[in-house]
């Protein structure tokens, strides 16, 4: 994999300008659900009858197996719904592209969960969005925070060490920070926090549930004391301007090393862009998803060097870069104007 353009001396430079296939792109296989959680990014609920068949999955596995993608996020909706999930991902695991996939824990049962530590190139994710029932329940639903759980317990029963227990900050969760390593660790698994994007439903819930500033310089100092040993998929890279940049790449990766492909085949810059604007193109399309990634104008646009616009004065414009570009125009900020929750004010 190269990328487009000769590579600055830093990595993120390099990536900046794309990839000739992304490290990783997320895939909604369906909007089916079985939850109805206040901040979902891509309103799931309901499977839409024009998802992508099992054929034309099994198309995209074989691009990405040519384009030497390394892994693929696998999600939804709760894609161990659609009926045809296990199946596509042994095919993706049997043509070499990895798989993680995030799930409620609907149906990992104990079976499920040993079926998963006896395959390779396979992550499973758990969704949860707090470390007791009462706080992640009034975001996720009545009995989700039990229904994960147990789906954890499957998991570390089955011998599956590292799994991800997947979180998504909000100013009401904010303070289980170590509630949530411990629940990690106690199941051998791996935290990975996430930032609440305005994407979605998350759109109507942001100003009620976005992390306050006083908890967002907590959560950066408490990211800085753990450092690797918590994932945050560089979901947090605008908190670098406190000062030392947070371990990860510190970049947004839309359209450049990163992408969706939704349950219907569309091709959008990042999982938090679902919107017309961050259209690129369609899998069903004449060239496939490959055409869309190389030949896309969106992508093109955003591969260009970035003027940052009024961030460029700001000294901690090299650790930001200005944040994020989902949060910025779902909150309807302009695209080279600050993060709405940028630090500097």
């Amino acid at each position: 994999m190269s990328a487009t353009l000769p590579g600055p001396a830093r990595l993120a430079d390099h990536f900046q300008y794309g990839l000739d296939a992304p490290i990783c792109l997320t895939w909604e296989l369906t909007y089916a659900c079985n939850l109805a959680c206040v901040h979902c990014l891509s309103s799931s609920g309901r499977r839409d009858p024009r998802e992508l068949t099992t054929d034309e999955c099994r198309a995209v596995i074989d691009e990405l197996r040519q384009m030497q993608v390394f892994y693929v996020n696998i999600g939804g909706g709760e894609p161990t719904v659609r009926p045809d999930f296990w199946e596509l991902l042994d095919y993706a695991v049997e043509n070499y592209v990895g798989v993680k996939f995030s799930t409620n824990g609907v149906r990992l049962t104990r079976e499920k969960a040993e079926r998963l530590a006896a395959t390779d190139y396979v992550d499973v994710q758990i969704s949860i969005d707090g470390a007791t029932a009462d706080v992640n329940d009034a975001v996720r639903g009545t009995g989700s925070f039990a229904m994960a759980v147990q789906a954890m317990e499957n998991l570390a029963a089955a011998g599956f060490r590292g799994f991800k227990i997947s979180v998504v900050v909000t100013r009401h969760n904010v303070t289980q920070l170590d509630a949530f390593k411990a629940l990690a660790d106690r199941y051998g698994a791996q935290l990975r926090l996430t930032r609440l994007r305005p994407s979605g439903r998350g759109a109507d819930v942001w100003h009620e549930l976005h992390p306050t500033g006083e908890q967002q310089r907590v959560l950066y100092h408490w990211l800085l004391e753990h450092g690797e040993d918590v994932l945050t998929g560089d979901s947090f890279f605008h908190l670098s301007a406190y000062g030392e940049p947070l371990p990860g790449l510190n970049l947004c990766g839309a359209g450049r090393v990163v992408c969706l492909i939704d349950p219907v085949g569309d091709v959008y810059a990042c999982p938090f862009t679902i919107h017309e604007a961050f259209l690129a193109g369609n899998v069903r399309e004449p060239g496939g998803f490959t055409r869309v990634w190389r030949e896309s104008s969106l992508f093109a646009q955003l591969r260009r060097p970035q003027t940052g616009g009024a961030c460029t004065r700001c000294p901690a414009f090299d650790a930001c870069r200005g944040g994020c570009m989902a949060a910025k125009f779902f909150t309807g900020l302009p695209l080279d104007g600050p993060d709405p929750e940028c630090v500097q004010g």
